[in-house]
Order: C-alpha cells, then sequence, then structure tokens
C-alpha cells in the first residue's frame, strides 16, 4: 500500500479485449464492511467472459471475485473477527437478510438486481462492486460472508474455494445425486473437475469425466472419475451409452456452457434423470425435440450459481482440511499481480497446459 497517496493496484476493465492495472483508491469501509489484504486470488472463466465484453460491466471496474485474505480493517458493526484474521470470502456475498436470503435461496440474494444489471443474483465482486483482483478489497455485509481459514490451510488449498469448488459442488447437490447412481461430466475444466469430485462425495458409483485434453482426463481420475471419455477419439454419446448398457446416466452435469455440451448431456439421461446445468452461456440454447423426448421424458434441467456466505466457505474449508479432496493440483500456474495481463493471456487463450492461475500481489 502508498500510505502517501493511500492508493492500491488493481485489475481493471477497459474495454472488451482490453483490461489493466492501475492505480486505485484503497476503498473505504461502512460500518457493516471489511477491508481485506489480499493474499492470493485467481482468474475465473467468467472474468475472460468479462474480458472480451460477452457479459457486460462497467467500464473502470475493478474484476475479481476469489479472494484470499488477511482482515486490515473492521467496520463498526462488525463483531466476532479480528484484524490480521486470515480469511476467505465466496464470490456470491449474501446480505443475510434480503428476501431471497430469507428464503434459503443465497446465491440470489438480489442485491445486484437494485442495480438495473443482468440476472446474477448476489455476484457483486468483480459485477457490481469492485472485485478482488487488487492489493486490497472491500467485502459487503461481513459478517455474512467472513470465513476465517482454519490453522494448517495454505492460500492455495483454500483458493478455489470461493467460486469453483463451491460451483462444481452446487453442480452435484442441485442435482440430487444418490448413493449408486451413474454420473456424466461434460467437461472437465476446473469447475468440472470439482462437479466430478463432489458427485463422488455425493456418493455416486459410476462417474464419466469428458473432455479432449488428457492432462485433464488424468486429474479427473484422481477426483473421483471412473472412466474418461475423450470426445476427440469418439462420439462421447455413444461412449457413455456403451458404458451405460444403453440406459442412459443418472444425472448429466454440463460444464462449460456450450450448446453442443448441453445436447449431449440431454441426450445421455436416462428417462427421469437429471440434467446439471453449470455453464455461464453467452448465446441462445436450442433444445433439440428428440433428445429432449417432445418433454414426455421426465426430465430435469437444473441450474446453479455459485452458493456462498461464511456457512458455506466454512463447510468447504472442512472438506479439505478433513482431507477428503485435495484441489492443489488444479493451480498450475502462478502470477505476481504486476503480470496479471499476461496471466490473462495465459487463461484465456488456455496455453501451456493451464487449469488455474494463483495470483499474489
Amino acid at each position: 500500500m502508498n500510505v502517501m497517496t493511500k492508493t492500491m493496484k488493481a485489475t481493471v476493465f477497459i474495454e472488451p479485449g482490453r483490461i489493466a492495472l492501475e492505480d486505485k483508491p484503497i476503498p473505504d469501509v461502512g460500518p457493516n464492511d471489511a477491508l481485506i489484504r489480499v493474499t492470493t486470488t485467481t482468474i475465473c472463466g467468467t472474468d475472460v467472459h468479462i474480458l472480451k465484453g460477452e457479459y457486460p460491466v462497467e467500464k473502470g471496474l475493478i474484476i475479481g471475485h476469489e479472494p484470499v485474505g488477511v482482515i486490515e480493517k473492521l467496520g463498526a458493526n462488525v463483531t466476532g473477527y479480528e484484524e490480521g484474521q486470515r480469511v476467505i470470502a465466496g464470490a456470491i456475498c449474501p446480505s443475510g437478510y434480503s428476501n431471497a436470503c430469507l428464503d434459503g435461496l443465497y446465491a440470489q440474494d438480489g442485491q445486484s438486481c437494485r442495480h438495473g444489471l443482468k440476472p446474477m443474483g448476489g455476484w457483486r465482486f468483480g459485477n457490481t462492486i469492485d472485485g478482488t483482483q487488487a492489493e486490497y478489497v472491500r467485502v459487503p455485509d461481513a459478517m455474512a460472508n467472513l470465513a476465517p481459514v482454519p490453522d494448517g490451510l495454505t492460500d492455495e488449498q483454500v483458493l478455489m474455494c470461493p467460486d469453483i469448488m463451491s460451483t462444481g459442488f452446487a453442480g452435484a447437490e442441485s442435482a440430487n445425486i444418490k448413493i449408486g447412481d451413474t454420473v456424466a461430466v461434460f467437461a472437465q475444466g476446473p469447475i468440472g473437475l470439482c462437479a466430478t469430485a463432489g458427485a463422488k462425495l455425493k456418493g455416486a458409483t459410476t462417474i464419466i469425466g469428458v473432455d479432449a485434453v488428457p492432462e485433464r482426463l488424468e486429474i479427473a481420475k484422481r477426483m473421483g472419475a471412473d472412466h474418461a471419455v475423450d470426445f476427440n477419439k469418439v462420439d462421447p454419446v455413444d461412449e457413455i451409452m456403451r458404458i451405460t448398457d444403453g440406459r442412459g446416466v443418472d444425472v448429466a452435469i454440463e460444464a462449460l456452457g456450450l450448446q453442443q455440451t448441453f445436447e449431449s448431456s440431454l441426450r445421455v439421461l436416462k428417462p427421469g434423470g437429471t440434467l446439471s446445468s453449470l455453464g455461464v452461456y453467452s448465446g441462445d440454447l436450442t433444445v433439440p425435440l428428440d433428445a429432449f423426448h417432445a418433454g414426455l421424458g421426465d426430465n430435469k434441467i437444473v441450474t446453479s450459481l455459485c452458493p456462498g456466505g461464511k456457512e458455506r466457505m466454512r463447510r468447504l474449508m472442512n472438506v479439505i482440511a478433513g482431507g477428503r479432496l485435495d484441489l492443489e493440483p488444479l493451480v498450475t500456474h502462478r502470477f505476481k499481480l504486476d503480470d496479471i495481463v499476461e496471466a490473462y493471456d495465459l487463461f484465456a487463450n488456455q496455453r501451456d497446459g493451464v487449469l488455474k492461475v494463483a495470483v499474489t500481489p
């Protein structure tokens, strides 16, 4: 922090196709907020949608929504925390008191709706307020969102909790996976890998991971996949129907956000099966008549937005601390905040086997 000028380095959306590292004022905190000194953050696929102009945000906004850090300052009303404490906050920041929160829909807090923007529920960091790819970030409604990091866990061990792990797990949870289920997960990027891990934790006993990158398929097996299907070598629908003896899967999780994977997910479902959609779609989807069984297949299509809030974060960190899952292999590259533009170029173009990058101020 520049003590004299009270500024910080931050990653700013300039215009579609361009972000830049700029000096921005260190945020003030209101009575219910906390100021976090960011120690590690990362880049998400949604940030790439923002960079490309596929998802609109205001020019000049600090982007990023996955913070690990240390409490620098607490608002006057915030109790139960102390300065210097290591914490994370979810990508989705529920207020704790909105209609959606009181209805149990924490991801759909509705705060962003007050800004007249997009239907993205309680996603505020890097969407409707300044985000986390900076030296400091203001966490709103801190008592609903700050989760202390258990002793002994590193930044990189918990880096996936704010978004990727929470989103991937939500894909398995929303699908209501049962013990003994067969599950197909289309795309083994970071979210798909976490969905694969979540399906195993939920009790699925046959998990089929679909991708075309051999390294990702290998990691999928480590995360719980029993079968790895390379869609460059076989038709994934035919192969999944072969694996299931023509029965189809109980659950198909779509983790890429493309028409092709959405449609394939529909085609591998058993009658009465569930398609759990995690992809962020940047265009209209078409539901083919035959894949949808003309609406008579008793199928369900469910969507999930990354659950947030301190209790969700606590539970996810318990999974890590309890040794049930190791997500450190997902961090394949490391950058300083000064090199964030280079990190975006690598991540957006999926070079050098990148899965997730750790960015440290």
